[in-house]
């Protein structure tokens, strides 16, 4: 099995998915978005929705870049990340079933409120991008904050590639059509269209 496969099956399991329909409640330390219940995670491997999951998950992350990254001790989208987040904002309204996590990170200077408070203005920022790129609220069904608990390069100094936002793929909206016929293997087979999401440079923003 290949190693992103297995991982993300083993994140999926470890973290029961989230009711795409559900609010974001307040959880403790200003985390927000419940990733769901045991019997969210149970209903869809018994449905056989987790093996499409993890193919679409596998697909997001091949298919765009996933993670953005930001200047010290900001949650300011710089262009790099605006660019990114629009091609992420693409694939997504081309597969309208799914939902997203979306994950705030921060490096490990200065105290750890202070970063998880940090790292969830950081994933409040993308979302708000991603919701002005026509991306409806309801899929991107949980906001959360690790603050500086999962850093990519352990030091203590300043470093950025441990100052992200991390988006993936964390299940199907239960109410959209296809998903509710079952269609899974019709959503699996679709194109992304990455021209679909091209801007010429002169029109971006």
């Amino acid at each position: 099995m290949p190693i992103t496969r297995r991982f993300f099956l083993a994140a999926l399991a470890a973290v029961p998915v989230a009711a795409c329909d559900r609010a974001l409640p307040m959880g403790e330390d200003g985390l927000i978005g419940g990733l769901g219940e045991p019997s969210d995670h149970n209903l869809r491997v018994q449905t056989g929705q987790l093996p499409y999951a993890m193919n679409l998950g596998e697909r997001f992350a091949r298919e765009v870049p996933t993670t953005i990254n930001f200047a010290f001790d900001s949650a300011a989208l710089d262009a790099e990340a605006q660019g990114i987040l629009r091609r992420q904002a693409g694939w997504m309204r081309q597969f309208p079933e799914l939902s997203f996590r979306v994950f705030g990170h921060a490096d490990l200077v200065g105290p750890s409120a202070y970063n998880r408070r940090l790292g969830m203005r950081r994933a409040r920022a993308a979302v708000a991008y991603l919701r002005r790129q026509g991306v409806g609220q309801a899929r991107l069904e949980a906001v959360v904050s690790l603050g500086d608990t999962q850093p990519l390069i352990f030091t203590r100094g300043r470093e950025r590639q441990n100052r992200r936002v991390v988006t993936e793929v964390s299940g199907f909206m239960q109410r959209h059509p296809t998903v509710m016929s079952g269609q899974y293997a019709q959503i699996i087979q679709r194109e992304f269209v990455e021209s679909a999401t091209w801007e010429h440079p002169l029109t971006r923003r």
